[in-house]
């Protein structure tokens, strides 16, 4: 609340200005308030009376008996465990009516016997999701599991995939007729020996599920030299590569809806989209290169290329390019979550000419300075 002090001080600075020829409006605009709570406050030398005031309770306020005997009954053993919006109902059985229930739960707040109870852990904050950011291929792989219909209705086969983060190549893939952390565990296996990349791989990540936590598979990345990394509890788009990948996959043309005859039949399809994602599909993301592609480290060759060929296109017809030639730098780092902190940092702060006071006090130090240095003439 703005003190009295304050408010004189801006009232008398504004009628200095207002003799030394300058308009109301602005001055007031200068000290950051409006003409109205100007002359409000010329009105009122006194100060604000709110603080001061007596305030009458309501004639419909609880007594001091009525509070009483809420808190007596609240501390019965018969209610103690109960909820007001449960005790009022159980009272008006009884034949009785004290109050309400909004007025139960005002005189527990005010006498501070409202609190949590019970068995559950109280609420706690969720943190920022852990972070990995990939420069190369085989830093950091992302992996899930995705159920793939079977033959007869509430059959499913199990499509394990890991996805390098990097280059967005599927560097592993099985299916299996069930989820096992052993799977997993070959799974995994067997794309670090496909990748050759024992000292270089960081992380894999993935969701909570009980695979994903499995001793088994763990015993496995321990071995491997490798740290695990996992979503937050009840957070659902923390692996969004795996599961963009895995929309990906079941959304295609050809991908049967109506479920695979055989296992084998599964294996062959999820062959065929691999070899197509991996080495076909122009990843919008790595700028239009392929998985592959940018995993051999091609991308910076191809992209170069488009670079070349879109500057002489530019000069032949300038009247046909609003902007500058199109963006085909390579994707230097891929983060597996951006975290706001650092996106705030990837902004150039833009310095301000002046700083403009946020305080009232401060904005009638400044307009007491302006009108001491050049009498605030206002035009």
């Amino acid at each position: 609340m703005i003190t009295t002090e304050e408010r004189l001080a801006a009232c008398g600075l504004i009628a200095e200005a207002h003799r030394n020829g300058a308009r109301i409006e602005p001055a007031c605009k200068e000290v950051g308030i409006s003409v109205r709570t100007y002359r409000r406050w010329r009105g009122q030398p006194e100060g604000d009376k709110r603080p001061r005031t007596d305030r009458t309770p309501p004639s419909h306020a609880l007594s001091a008996e009525e509070r009483s005997e809420i808190l007596s009954i609240c501390h019965q053993p018969e209610y103690a465990s109960l909820p007001p919006m449960q005790i009022v109902p159980m009272l008006a059985d009884a034949g009785r009516y004290i109050a309400s229930e909004s007025s139960f739960y005002r005189v527990l707040q005010k006498e501070n016997e409202l609190h949590h109870r019970g068995r559950a852990a109280a609420p706690r904050k969720v943190g920022p999701p852990r972070t990995h950011a990939a420069t190369g291929p085989n830093q950091v792989w992302t992996w899930d599991v995705t159920y793939l219909k079977g033959p007869v209705l509430g059959s499913f086969f199990y499509l394990y995939m890991i996805l390098d983060l990097y280059s967005r190549k599927i560097v592993g893939w099985e299916v299996w007729e069930k989820e096992s952390g052993d799977y997993a565990a070959t799974l995994v296996d067997r794309a670090v020996l496909t990748e050759q990349c024992r000292m270089d791989l960081r992380v894999l990540h993935a969701d909570n599920g009980a695979i994903q936590k499995s001793s088994t598979l763990q015993v496995k990345l321990e071995a491997l030299g490798m740290m695990s990394s996992f979503n937050r509890p009840r957070v659902s788009n923390d692996n969004a590569y795996s599961e963009s990948l895995f929309r990906t996959c079941k959304y295609r043309p050809d991908f049967p809806d109506r479920g695979f005859a055989s296992i084998e039949a599964a294996r062959s399809w999820v062959l065929s989209f691999v070899h197509w994602y991996n080495t076909v599909h122009r990843h919008s993301a790595l700028k239009f290169v392929t998985p592959a592609q940018r995993h051999a480290g091609l991308d910076i060759v191809i992209l170069a290329e488009r670079s070349r060929l879109y500057e002489p296109a530019k000069k032949k017809h300038p009247s046909r390019w609003s902007r500058g030639v199109r963006n085909w730098n390579p994707v230097a780092e891929v983060h597996l979550h951006k975290r706001k902190d650092e996106e705030r940092m990837m902004v150039k702060p833009v310095t301000p000419r002046r700083c403009a006071p946020t305080t009232v006090a401060d904005r009638v130090a400044t307009l007491h300075q302006s009108s001491r240095n050049d009498r605030l003439i206002v035009v």
